[in-house]
């Protein structure tokens, strides 16, 4: 079953739907919670994720011309955001690309 979470940010907040949760606090009958952690705080941890692997493979012996990094992430109102999963394992795309004229 669904459920409405709350994450606050600096100009208000934003809901996002999501699985239901355990153990957070209910601010109305309709399923909505309220999450401790404000939403920048919460991407701002995405955001260290995607940089730390990124210079992986910025630093890496590979050099490619260009990176792209992909991955699905998954709000939760506990543990803030989760690389989601497909099946039983996290989803990550790396797309490293060579041009022919360097």
């Amino acid at each position: 079953m669904s459920e409405l979470i709350r994450f606050e940010t600096s100009g208000g907040h934003i809901v996002v739907e999501t699985a239901d949760e355990e153990g957070v606090r209910r601010v109305s009958r309709r399923g909505l919670t309220d999450v401790a952690r404000r939403f920048g705080e919460v991407l701002a941890e995405v955001e260290v994720a995607a940089a730390d692997a990124l210079e992986s493979f910025r630093s890496g012996r590979l050099k490619p011309d260009e990176i792209e990094i992909e991955f699905g992430v998954k709000l939760n109102a506990e543990a803030g955001a989760l690389i989601a999963k497909t099946a039983t394992e996290g989803q990550l795309t790396v797309r490293l690309t060579w041009s022919s004229g360097g």
